[in-house]
């Protein structure tokens, strides 16, 4: 099947739930429930064998917030931005969860890019990079909103450009922007 009619019809029914069209949603998940399994298994791929959390019950979770999510939907990159946001939502509770349960916890120093992977003996670094996420976006929400989009979405450079209105020739250079600061960022508070 051609991709582009997909993702016509993908924007079409996400139109069509957001204005209230319940069988819309239900033809759209069959649609989109690839794609947020790649998504939800691009950000377990590195994880512990023993993580409690599988890319299946990671999309499962997604799929009722996005569900109860109360948002105009503008098309499919709209549709993977928040998906991708969702995903991160979830993922930072889950460690923050697990850290809670552990006594005590020790700060370990996590590198940007190991934080992005989320290993597994990264359940702080996801915590400490959303919480870096949440102060980049304090300076530049367009910067931590596109480390999002590529990093937790799974989204392409000329998607995520297309999600935020921007060149990809903007995308690469804020992307190394944001890379730098968050990098910086970590290793502050891992001091």
């Amino acid at each position: 099947m051609d991709p582009a009619p997909d993702r016509q019809l993908v924007t079409q029914l996400l139109q069509q739930w957001g204005g209230g069209n319940k069988q819309a949603l239900e033809q759209l998940m069959p649609l989109v429930y690839d794609q947020l399994r790649k998504l939800a298994s691009n950000c377990l791929r590195s994880e512990r064998p023993d993580h409690t959390l599988r890319a299946t019950a990671l999309v499962h979770e997604a799929y009722l917030r996005l569900v109860d999510a109360d948002v105009k939907w503008q098309d499919r990159v709209h549709f993977y931005a928040v998906s991708a946001r969702i995903l991160r939502r979830i993922l930072v509770d889950h460690a923050k969860s697990r850290k809670r349960q552990k006594r005590g916890g020790e700060f370990q120093q996590v590198t940007f890019e190991e934080a992005v992977v989320v290993g597994p003996e990264t359940d702080r670094g996801i915590v400490e990079l959303d919480e870096a996420l949440q102060r980049l976006a304090l300076q530049d929400q367009r910067k931590s909103e596109l480390v999002e989009l590529l990093f937790f979405g799974g989204l392409t450079y000329d998607e995520a450009a297309a999600a935020l209105n921007i060149s990809a020739t903007t995308v690469h250079r804020e992307l190394t922007l944001a890379k730098a600061w968050l990098q910086l960022e970590l290793s502050r508070a891992a001091s």
